[in-house]
């Protein structure tokens, strides 16, 4: 009987299974890129070459929440499973909507601690030379890169950072809730994604990851 009492107390406490879903794009979803600037004529993918992945994942208050992303299509799948190791490892993400990344400017997280994956734009050049772009396109633009937890990752160079939330978050050396850890890179390496925390040089980008490490 005891037995029994401690099983259905486990059953009630396990967290719910990991859920994937991989998708078109909604009409909603391609409007509202096109409105906010994050897709437009003559970037390196077609609308038609993106999928929502949908994903469960840990959230910052220990609960289970559903995220979204928009990936390439190519990628979607190979994600998915990325995500599901991620979940086993509970490793925590901010936040991780569609609404969070390409939603009004008013109604996204004021900490802009979001992770997100596909932004047809320029490679952001690294702190240490300033700027806006690089004249190549970004990873993020083919949808064949994601960014995670960007305040607790930060893109640095040269000792410097563009937020200042991530300040703190410059020393590598002492692990806090949401930091990139070994297990978060080797789930990304299973799939054969690199790591921009491992460059070479001053220059690290510990959030991003993508399928050419660049």
């Amino acid at each position: 009987m005891i037995r029994l009492l401690a099983l259905a107390l486990l059953l009630l406490t396990a967290p719910p299974p990991f859920h994937s879903s991989i998708r078109p794009l909604p009409a909603p979803v391609k409007a509202e890129l096109k409105h906010g600037g994050f897709w437009h004529k003559g970037c390196p993918v077609p609308l038609s070459g993106l999928r929502v992945l949908t994903v469960s994942h840990r959230g910052f208050d220990g609960r289970v929440h559903t995220g979204e992303l928009v990936v390439n299509r190519n990628a979607a799948a190979p994600l998915a499973t990325v995500f599901r190791q991620l979940y086993r490892l509970r490793f925590p993400i901010h936040h991780m909507r569609l609404a969070d990344v390409y939603g009004p400017k008013r109604s996204r997280p004021a900490d802009g601690d979001v992770s997100g994956s596909f932004y047809c734009r320029q490679a952001a050049p690294s702190p240490c030379s300033g700027g806006k772009g690089t004249g190549s396109w970004s990873m993020h633009a083919y949808g064949l890169a994601v960014d995670l937890n960007p305040v607790e990752n930060p893109y640095v160079g040269c000792g410097q950072t563009r937020d200042r939330a991530s300040l703190p978050y410059r020393d590598r050396s002492r692990h806090r809730r949401g930091m990139v850890t070994r297990r978060v890179v080797r789930g990304f390496r299973s799939i054969e994604w690199g790591w921009g925390g491992a460059w070479a040089g001053s220059t690290k980008d510990y959030m991003h990851f993508s399928s050419t490490g660049h």
